[in-house]
């Protein structure tokens, strides 16, 4: 099912075609979507990214799209250059800081799956044989460790010294990072204890896919900023023009002219390029111009593989913004809780076999 016809399918089902209405309808998949991947832990819908633990930080920033953690897993990573004789079982290094027994070593000319056994200087000792001449740069890898998910308190307590440095062995989710009153990112772990050194990170995460929404705005620049305006900011204002509708905006008007537009309702169907503008009080002559768009070709995970689910999520944020009979509505919800149950299958057990976790679900398939 693609976005275009789950509008007219939630238009068709409440027999609701006024355009504010219809303008809405993005706002009430969001809705659902949200509400569907905070009820289901779908395997399809995690992903990995790597970063890097920074030396005496204790904290480390989380992704804009995270959902929740699955695991983090930290690893000590050098990078430096060396030489070796084909046939040979150790290498010689322009540097060996950081590189330890234990490590996976991989470069031109080593062998897959080498291991360092011995470190003697800037000479390595591998545990396989080199299968070519060794050139260029080599890649010293360590074991990953996974690191404790744990209460913000257990960590403030057992290390409560935030400079007693070592290997972090616990996490904690902790918030929004704030500088000078400023969020700067929307959510943070804490580590226990604080990084010695500078380790890379993975981190398995679920998170939010992009939303079946069409054409939602991204990103926009001030296209003009027109002249004449009263100052003050207008809150939530409807931004019209361009080949989609629906979104909406807070304008600030500094010196007579707009000097920021926020999003904070994409709408649907634009597409980059779209100029587009809002009445303001007092001017004329501001444009926005559409720079970025989401999804362009209307299609989700979700509506490819559980269309009933998103379909009756969204039929029942559509029906309590109408203020719709308590018996449909409450037939909403019951086809709604049908479809879930049936995704929670899948997501929840049928996926899910031997994962070293508690507290999961499992469904036997027959």
């Amino acid at each position: 099912m693609t976005y275009s016809e789950l509008v007219q399918l939630v238009q068709d089902y409440t027999q609701n075609y006024e355009t504010t209405f219809v303008a809405d309808i993005p706002m009430f998949v969001e809705q659902a979507e949200q509400r569907i991947y905070n009820s289901i832990q779908f395997p399809s819908i995690r992903k990995n990214v790597t970063g890097v633990l920074t030396q005496y930080n204790q904290y480390l920033s989380l992704p804009t799209d995270f959902l929740a953690v699955y695991s983090i897993a930290l690893y000590q990573n050098a990078t430096t250059t060396g030489t070796g004789t084909s046939g040979a079982f150790s290498i010689t290094v322009t540097s060996s800081s950081g590189v330890s027994v234990g490590q996976y070593v991989s470069g031109t000319g080593i062998a897959i799956g080498a291991i360092v056994t011995n470190v003697n200087g800037v000479v390595i000792t591998l545990s396989l044989a080199n299968t070519n001449a060794v050139s260029g740069t080599i890649t010293f890898q360590g074991a990953q460790t996974f690191l404790l998910n744990k209460d913000v308190n257990f960590i403030r307590e057992a290390y409560s010294n935030p400079i007693a440095y070592g290997t972090p062995a616990y996490y904690a989710l902790y918030g929004p990072t704030v500088t000078s009153g400023t969020v700067t990112n929307n959510l943070s772990i804490i580590l226990g204890p604080t990084p010695d050194v500078s380790y890379l990170t993975e981190l398995h995460y679920y998170y939010y896919p992009v939303s079946i929404v069409q054409g939602a705005i991204n990103t926009t620049s001030i296209y003009a900023p027109g002249s004449g305006y009263t100052n003050g900011t207008y809150y939530n204002q409807t931004l019209s023009g361009g080949t989609g509708s629906g979104a909406r905006a807070d304008i600030v008007v500094s010196g007579n002219v707009v000097t920021s537009a926020t999003i904070n309702y994409a709408g649907s169907y634009y597409a980059v390029g779209d100029i587009i503008n809002a009445n303001l009080p007092g001017g004329s002559g501001f444009q926005v111009q559409v720079t970025a768009i989401n999804n362009a070709a209307g299609t989700s995970w979700l509506g490819q593989n559980f269309d009933t689910v998103l379909l009756y999520g969204t039929l029942v944020e559509a029906y309590t913004f109408m203020k719709g009979e308590a018996d449909m509505l409450a037939l909403y919800n019951q086809k709604y809780g049908e479809a879930l149950a049936l995704a929670k299958r899948l997501g929840d057990g049928m996926e899910r076999r031997d994962a070293y976790r508690s507290g999961q679900a499992r469904v036997d398939v027959p």
